[in-house]
């Protein structure tokens, strides 16, 4: 019995090896001048000296500040109004009855299958007559809330117990006191994971501002990295580019886990 545990503690390590070695090669390559990715990854670190100039190279960029400045400003914003509206919408959708909310609900669900590639000539038109390109507004006003942040806290809060809202009511309590002091505080695992999937989005995304920003100033990181790195055609320079874009998602990620999991487990699942 216990050798058969063995085997399983051995597989499950090799998985965990395998799923991180792309990690692994980027720590790696970020470290070595090379400016094509040639040979073993895992010799790399034997055979070339580790240093640190890719990372300078980029730092030292006239733009670099600007873009993380404009990832900031374009990630930071949806987050918050996304959770925002997540948790009232979510409180709406599970806790009050009105006309037509499940046609609704589901109306807005059906937006999510429409695949967001789709949207960008449409939304260029309309954003260009609106004078936005190449501004904040096309990343921040779209992304104020989303659909499936929503479902999860509508998820989340219908399987609270309503005995907690009718006490509250028999106590004298509103809408508005129940939704703050009783149903958000108990939705915090939820939220956090709404913010959490928001951050990881809009940090990430590439093609978006791609097609909505003309000039390097308006840049976000993701872009601006992808620009000098097809400049440079440095392996090197852009596996240190690739760390750099990740490191605040990780951190997010890490500061936000136990929310995150919990959140998933209780958001998605019931």
């Amino acid at each position: 019995m216990k050798s058969n545990k063995n085997w399983v503690y051995i597989f499950f390590i090799i998985f965990a090896f395998l799923f991180l070695s792309p990690f692994i090669i980027m720590l790696i390559g970020s470290m070595v001048e090379m400016r094509t990715a040639i040979g073993n990854p895992y010799a790399w670190i034997l055979i070339e000296e580790l240093t640190f100039a890719n990372f300078q190279y980029i730092l030292t960029n006239g733009n670099f500040v600007r873009w993380i400045m404009n990832s900031f400003i374009i990630t930071i914003i949806p987050v918050f109004t996304q959770m925002f509206f997540a948790a009232v919408l979510g409180y709406i959708f599970a806790k009050k009855n009105f006309f037509g909310r499940e046609v609704i609900f589901w109306i807005m669900m059906a937006v999510v299958m429409v695949p967001s590639q789709l949207l960008i000539i449409p939304r260029y038109i309309m954003f260009k007559e609106f004078g936005w390109i190449n501004t904040y507004l096309p990343f921040i006003v779209p992304e104020i809330w989303g659909i499936m942040g929503v479902f999860f806290v509508k998820q989340f809060m219908t399987t609270l117990p309503k005995d907690l809202e009718e006490a509250a009511y028999m106590d004298g309590a509103n809408d508005f006191t129940v939704f703050f002091r009783i149903l958000l505080p108990l939705s915090k695992p939820v939220i956090a994971t709404v913010g959490t999937f928001a951050f990881i989005s809009n940090w990430n995304d590439l093609l978006t501002p791609l097609i909505f920003t003309t000039s390097e100033e308006m840049y976000p990181l993701t872009v601006g990295l992808a620009s000098m790195l097809t400049k440079e055609g440095n392996f090197g320079v852009e596996m240190a580019g690739s760390v750099i874009s990740f490191i605040p998602t990780f951190l997010v990620f890490l500061f936000f886990q136990k929310y995150f999991v919990r959140g998933i487990a209780l958001g998605g699942l019931k």
